[in-house]
């Protein structure tokens, strides 16, 4: 589990691939700090395990349905990388609860200006959009953002002027493919109910002593 605060700007040293999986080594004197082999890591908002972990280096693979569904297949020597460890007992939670698992990705399709900050628009795929709402939380890359203007299958979102140092999306130009992992709580409200479950019919509020009466 994260929370969507990106601690480090990492880069891509080496790409390596090998019996059906693609090992990133990434350069990072933020997180590679008390990480250990086996530790999850997300890289760009999605979920992947340390394998080898050195000095300023940490090591990740991924499987061909992680490339194929998520901007990681893109990746390539000195690509920069959003990196977050796992949320610990205790910390703070400053952003949202993200699961590192990316649902899709994303387009960039607008930059504006909006005084210091931007406003950047994303278009993404219309099965998500249930779970997009103004004011809600997405993760885009890993990072924490509110919805804003949500419509026709695209939404905004407004970046301060540490977000746009501090992170990929920062210096992303239209065309850019961002990792999309919407808010896991607007997935829950949106679970069917069994048959059978749902709140008391009027007859069993009237049964168990409501007025319901219409006027007093």
């Amino acid at each position: 589990m994260f929370t969507g605060i990106v601690e480090d700007l990492g880069r891509v040293d080496r790409v390596e691939d090998a019996e059906g999986l693609r090992r990133f080594t990434l350069q990072s004197d933020v997180c590679a700090d008390g990480v250990r082999v086996g530790d999850s890591i997300a890289v760009n908002g999605a979920c992947l395990t340390a394998v080898s972990v050195a000095d300023n280096e940490v090591s990740v693979e991924a499987v061909p349905e992680t490339l194929r569904l998520t901007n990681l297949g893109q990746l390539a020597v000195d690509s920069l990388v959003n990196l977050e460890r796992p949320l610990a007992y205790g910390d703070r939670m400053g952003g949202h609860y993200v699961q590192g698992h990316v649902d899709a990705t994303a387009e960039l399709i607008e930059r504006r200006p909006d005084g210091d900050s931007e406003v950047v628009r994303f278009a993404f795929p219309p099965d998500l959009t249930r779970y997009i709402v103004s004011k809600g939380f997405v993760a885009l890359d890993g990072v924490s953002l509110t919805v804003v203007e949500p419509r026709d299958a695209t939404f905004a979102v407004a970046l301060i002027p540490h977000t746009i140092r501090s992170v990929t999306l920062g210096p992303a130009p239209v065309g850019y493919r961002a990792n999309l992992e919407a808010d896991v709580l607007a997935k829950y409200g949106h679970l069917p109910q069994p048959e059978g479950v749902g709140g008391p019919s009027i007859a069993q509020l009237r049964a168990a002593g409501y007025r319901l009466d219409a006027t007093r």
